[in-house]
């Protein structure tokens, strides 16, 4: 389903990420914890091609990209709408309402007809829990409303995989629930997930698999039970036991 071959990223002299190898099965859940400067994020802007890699291969449902050479933006754009991009700011049009926001990117990228692309635009936003406030502005909306709206449009285009970016942490507490909910509900309904998070309990409950970064690689990725329970690295265990 996903396939990372050597992976890296070099931000001027900063080598960020250092050769990931990593592969997620369809319909699984990832969940990547680590300190933060380990290199989470960046690799998932790299999936999302929102970072062009320095090196490596990323293969996504039979799509692949090789940034060993030039790769045609075309290519980058056809390969973007595999994945939907779930950020921590909610990055939602300010001047537009969620049913539009949540339109916008079928209407623009897709050439969806409009009609077609509000239908399905509001069959998500009560996906989401939301479905009484398809006219409401963000301003109008709590943080957890409009992260919800955030992930109602990443579904909007119909992704193979979601890509979650820390998306409950610029929330108040009592906000966290509504969007985990929304993502236990989706990674029940089978879609495939990536999910940066420092939401240890969302990760327990929900991941077929958790990694851990640091330094820019993966230092260790097993089930749940066994890196909360039973972490084979000393790094691991002296992270879990700094924020645990």
């Amino acid at each position: 389903m996903i396939s990372i071959k050597g992976l890296y990223k070099q931000f001027g002299q900063l080598e960020v990420l250092k050769g990931i190898d990593l592969q997620v099965e369809k319909g699984n859940v990832v969940v990547v914890i680590g300190p933060s400067g380990s290199g989470k994020t960046t690799m998932l802007r790299c999936l999302n091609v929102l970072e062009t890699p320095t090196k490596g291969v990323i293969l996504i449902e039979g799509q692949s990209l090789d940034f060993s050479k030039a790769v045609p933006k075309r290519s980058v754009a056809s390969f973007r709408r595999l994945t939907g991009m779930v950020f921590q700011n909610y990055n939602l049009f300010p001047h537009k309402t969620a049913i539009e926001n949540v339109m916008e990117g079928p209407v623009i990228v897709k050439g969806v007809d409009k009609e077609v692309a509000r239908k399905r635009a509001k069959v998500l936003l009560e996906k989401v829990g939301l479905g009484d406030k398809v006219s409401y502005y963000p301003a109008q909306l709590s943080g957890g409303q409009q992260q919800r709206v955030g992930i109602a449009r990443a579904l909007a285009m119909e992704p193979e995989v979601m890509l979650f970016d820390e998306p409950t942490s610029a929330l108040d507490p009592e906000l966290v629930g509504e969007v985990l909910k929304v993502m236990k509900d989706l990674a029940q309904e089978g879609m495939t997930m990536i999910v940066v998070t420092h939401e240890m309990r969302f990760a327990r409950e929900v991941a077929d698999e958790v990694i851990f970064m640091d330094g820019g690689v993966i230092v260790e990725r097993n089930k749940p039970e066994e890196i909360f329970t039973n972490p084979i690295e000393e790094r691991t265990r002296k992270f879990l036991n700094m924020i645990q």
